[in-house]
């Protein structure tokens, strides 16, 4: 939490693919398979075992600020409970969050929500602003649920967008609490999320977090800390430096190095005349 705390100091100045003044959260889960016979406590299904990973990640720079490992049985909705909501913030979900007693107690908390919306939803039109359909934005409208259930746990209306993603061409739906920001900054806004994927490929990819040192719910807890930690200070370097090697080039580069006495900013410069080299040489071209 230290690291990250660091990290999240020397990012809280960038930018990200919005231009927005408050601090933007992605949220999701991941889960990790283990093998049931192996890992016991982990319990998932009855012939699987595994556990989640819930991150919450901050969009600039992508750092971790909320981590919590469970077993594979606790659903990822159930990660709101645990998280302390920081008022003004935007806190970007998938449909696998839904639930609307839950959104209110972010509401009260005075934080924003987007989440994708499900196809069964049941609400009522309260009213629709002016779209540009050039923008891909389809609708603009405050709605109020009409489900005695949702309209009980959320009495408040939302607001839902409409928009066409022309590139994979599919209509999606997004909720929000918000009414002030334009509808195609909302759209832009849960795009931001797929960085919580791109955080999970990389943890799992290239700290071989799917690979097991030990078998007891610390060990694994520990090796998945460790992981993470890895990539906070991976992140730290990088701003520190400022270098324009990514993430994966700088831990690789100490993979290969780590042994070795050389200091950090030649390793990385090397690197950086190296390739500047092997894409200038004379070397013919095998294959042409």
């Amino acid at each position: 939490m230290s690291l990250i705390q660091t990290a999240r100091t020397l990012y809280a100045s960038d930018s990200f693919a919005v231009e927005l003044e408050q601090t933007a959260y992605a949220l999701d889960t991941t889960t990790i398979d283990l093998c049931l016979s192996v890992f016991p406590w982990a319990k998932f299904r009855q012939a699987k075992a595994a556990v989640k990973l819930h991150t919450l990640l901050d969009l600039r720079g992508n750092i971790p600020t909320f981590i919590h490992i469970s077993d594979g049985k606790m659903h990822e909705v159930n990660v709101l409970d645990i998280l302390i909501p920081e008022a003004g913030s935007f806190y970007i979900m998938d449909r696998g969050f839904t639930d609307f007693a839950r959104w209110f107690a972010l509401h009260q908390a005075q934080a924003f929500f987007v989440i994708r919306g499900k196809s069964n939803l049941l609400f009522r039109r309260v009213y629709s602003r002016p779209v540009d359909k050039s923008t891909g934005l389809r609708c603009d409208q405050t709605i109020a649920l009409t489900s005695a259930k949702a309209r009980r746990d959320y009495p408040q209306h939302l607001r839902r967008i409409k928009f066409y993603d022309a590139e994979h061409q599919k209509y999606l739906v997004f909720l929000t609490n918000n009414f002030d920001l334009p509808a195609l900054t909302i759209a832009q806004l849960y795009r931001c999320r797929w960085q919580v994927e791109l955080f999970f490929k990389w943890i799992k990819q290239h700290l071989r977090i799917k690979q097991f040192y030990g078998t007891s719910e610390n060990a694994v807890k520990t090796q998945i800390w460790i992981a993470i930690s890895v990539y906070v200070l991976v992140a730290i370097v990088k701003k520190h430096l400022k270098t324009e090697a990514t993430l994966y080039t700088i831990l690789q580069i100490l993979s290969l190095t780590l042994f070795e006495k050389t200091p950090l900013d030649q390793l990385l410069t090397n690197i950086g005349i190296q390739e500047t080299i092997s894409k200038n040489d004379n070397q013919l071209n095998l294959f042409n």
